[in-house]
C-alpha cells in the first residue's frame, strides 16, 4: 500500500467557515473531477483550494511516481488559525472590534486501487 500524499496550507486568509463550503464540494471525489469543479466554482476559497490540490498531486506524481487518474481525496480539512484582532473607531468614543480569521488547510491523497 502506499504512504499518504499530504500537502498544507497554512495561515490562508479565508475563514474556516467559509473554506469549508468549498471543500464539501471535493471531499472522496477524484482529483482531476475535483479541479474541474474547483476552478469553475465562484469563491475565493476555491482559488487556496486548488492550488493547494495541484501541489499534493505534483507531490504524488514526484515523489511516489503516481498518475494523477489514480488519486482520489481521502480527507480534507479546515481549522481554525489564529484571529488578527483590529479596531474600528465609533461614534460618542466607542470602538469597533474587527475580526480577521484564517484557517489551515490539511489535504491527504490516497491511490485507487
Amino acid at each position: 500500500m502506499q504512504p499518504d500524499i499530504r500537502a498544507e496550507l497554512r495561515f490562508c486568509g479565508v475563514s474556516a467557515q467559509k473554506m469549508r463550503l468549498v471543500i464539501d464540494l471535493v471531499r472522496g471525489k477524484r482529483v482531476t473531477d475535483s479541479m474541474d469543479l474547483l476552478n469553475f466554482t465562484p469563491k475565493v476559497a476555491a482559488r487556496h483550494v486548488n492550488k493547494l490540490l495541484r501541489s499534493a498531486v505534483a507531490n504524488a506524481e514526484e515523489n511516489f511516481g503516481v498518475d494523477r487518474k489514480d488519486l482520489y481525496i481521502y480527507t480534507i480539512t479546515a481549522d481554525e488559525a489564529p484571529t488578527r484582532k483590529w479596531r474600528r473607531f465609533g461614534a460618542r468614543g466607542r470602538f469597533k472590534p474587527i475580526l480577521r480569521r484564517s484557517s489551515h488547510v490539511k489535504i491527504i491523497l490516497r491511490e485507487r486501487e
